[in-house]
């Protein structure tokens, strides 16, 4: 009996080694982190001449959409600055950004504030009751409002930092936070080659509430006297989108009136893994453009790669410009997205 007993304690030895290193190896630990933050809109890029160069954008300097990819970019804009890019993003949703920058007279520095909002058109509240609709409807937006400031501590390095509002919104539940940008640049001493760094939304944890959490239920259906008790359902807390760039760029000029830039963005994003942003822009007379790029080349599951664009601006006598901006973003299997920028440099 003892020996039966051993026997078959071996034999389940053996097979639990031979299920545990297959069940380990059927857990997968490393992830994407893909749908685990909160403020999602907070990753989409702004300014159809940065996404048609791919998004790598952290090196450049002088335009008022520098608030969002490096605040210490606005430190080169030299008057007023205005911007304001609309895109049809995806699902059916639009997204819009705004900026204005404008120099302080005191310590080489500029001021910049932008707002941001991503809108879901109203629909149709439907349950599993009334798939139909109930008549009821509902909507979703998202907004962040940010206020920067950058200096140049001397002529080829500059500072920006920047305090953001971020709001988040689905019917009647909204959360709040507060979060930090910041940023460097550097024109090295090489012509036309310079680099920056940037980490964005460093902030807090999102958590929704709002009358449509709350609700009266039976906790117990069989005994009676214990019934109507109100409650208020919790939501998680989520992370920010936490994005961490270093970019290089190199303006040269070309024969025949003609200018070349090409840039490249390393990420680090906490919401999703590394990966490299890459563009290019051919000038002719400062008046016409012609870009490309790849988005999030190295990126575990993109679904998201090649963008084109191009760009006219009109420059006055007095220095003043006006610039008009479009980008194509190819996103695969969720089609395509459209961006339209306008700005103004007076």
């Amino acid at each position: 009996m003892k020996l039966m007993f051993y026997s078959r304690f071996a034999l389940l030895l053996l097979v639990m080694g031979w299920v545990s290193p297959v069940a380990a190896q059927d857990f997968v630990t490393n992830v994407s982190n893909k749908g685990t933050v909160a403020a999602a809109f907070l990753e989409i890029g702004v300014g159809a001449r940065a996404e048609a160069m791919g998004g790598a954008y952290t090196a450049h300097a002088g335009t008022a959409e520098m608030i969002y990819w490096n605040p210490a970019g606005l430190a080169y804009v030299d008057g007023v600055a205005a911007s304001f890019t609309h895109t049809e993003w995806l699902a059916s949703t639009t997204f819009d950004f705004f900026s204005v920058a404008a120099p302080l007279p005191f310590f080489n520095a500029v001021l910049g504030a932008s707002f941001t909002t991503l809108a879901v058109p109203e629909q149709e509240v439907r349950t599993v009751e009334v798939p139909e609709g109930t008549g009821e409807f509902y909507d979703a937006r998202d907004f962040a409002v940010n206020l920067s400031i950058s200096a140049r501590l001397i002529p080829t390095f500059s500072f920006g930092l920047s305090g953001k509002i971020i709001n988040q919104r689905i019917w009647s539940e909204q959360g709040s936070q507060f979060a930090l940008d910041a940023g460097v640049y550097y024109q090295t001493p090489l012509p036309g080659l310079a680099l920056g760094a940037s980490i964005s939304n460093f902030g807090g944890d999102i958590s929704l509430s709002g009358k449509n959490l709350n609700d009266i239920i039976d906790p117990d259906v069989v005994n009676r006297g214990i019934e109507n008790i109100p409650v208020e359902y919790k939501t998680d807390f989520s992370p920010l989108p936490q994005i961490f760039r270093f970019g290089l760029a190199y303006d040269t000029a070309l024969p025949g009136n003609g200018s070349l830039v090409t840039s490249i963005d390393l990420m680090h994003p906490t919401g999703s893994t590394e990966s490299m942003n890459m563009g290019i822009e051919y000038g002719f007379n400062d008046l016409i453009f012609f870009r490309a790029g790849y988005l999030n080349r190295f990126e575990r599951d993109s679904v998201n790669g090649l963008t084109l664009g191009g760009g006219l601006r009109y420059t006055l006598q007095d220095r003043s410009s006006f610039v008009f901006d479009y980008a194509y973003s190819d996103w695969g299997i969720l089609q395509n997205v459209h961006r339209i920028s306008v700005g103004v440099y007076l």
